[in-house]
């Protein structure tokens, strides 16, 4: 007997627009330190900043499927999903991918930070690297290095779980860009928030993070 579906929508546009900005200026951020950019490695940089900063405050105040307590669950639980088979869907993130949400914010974040630090010897240096001695932004502008492999690799290992995942009929990709999933009609539709608080938060960062880093930047371009 099959069970009757309805479509409902579980990701919000902030939510979504995060995902696919991340994701260009991540790539953005790849390709202007292969070819010596540095002024613009660090505009995108700082706009992944203000993005970041606004996903982790989404996280607390935004819409259900957005909330770290929705994905972010108990370690057991995440080993019951990975143990049960079938998988049982999930509106947002499942378990499993709850955690690469939460590990790939974090590493970014570290990118991030030890990007203010860092230093290439030559013509460009974070905002904040003469708070620290030389040894101190020598390593964060190694690990500055180093973590980017990482991202990379991370964002392999994400790429080849959605492939997996849309393989076996359930395509997260085509909703993280519709934003509507097919779910069971016993299944109660999340609460979204409005995308005009999100975007009040996001003019809110943007405005903090280019008084103090973007606008030195841009004025030399």
């Amino acid at each position: 007997m099959s069970i009757e579906q309805q479509k409902i929508k579980v990701w919000d546009f902030p939510t979504r627009f995060f995902h696919w900005a991340m994701v260009c200026l991540v790539g953005g951020l790849w390709w202007t330190a292969e070819i010596g950019e540095m002024q613009w490695h660090q505009i995108l940089a700082y706009l992944l900043m203000t993005l970041i900063t606004f996903r982790l405050i989404w996280g607390f105040i935004g819409s259900d499927t957005a909330k770290f307590t929705h994905f972010f669950v108990a370690p057991k639980k995440v080993i019951a999903y990975v143990k049960a088979q079938p998988k049982p869907k999930s509106i947002g993130h499942n378990p499993l991918g709850g955690y690469m949400v939460i590990l790939l914010l974090s590493i970014i974040m570290l990118q991030l930070i030890s990007g203010l630090f860092a230093t290439d010897d030559v013509f460009t240096e974070g905002p904040l690297m003469h708070l620290v001695s030389s040894d101190t932004a020598g390593w964060l502008t190694w690990l500055h290095k180093t973590n980017f492999n990482i991202i990379l690799a991370m964002a392999a290992i994400h790429i080849i779980a959605v492939v997996v995942h849309v393989a076996k009929g359930d395509n997260i990709l085509k909703a993280m860009f519709s934003g509507y999933k097919l779910a069971s009609k016993q299944i109660t539709p999340p609460s979204l928030r409005s995308p005009w608080i999100a975007l009040i938060i996001v003019l809110a960062i943007f405005v903090c993070v280019w008084w103090w880093l973007l606008e030195p930047v841009v004025s030399y371009l």
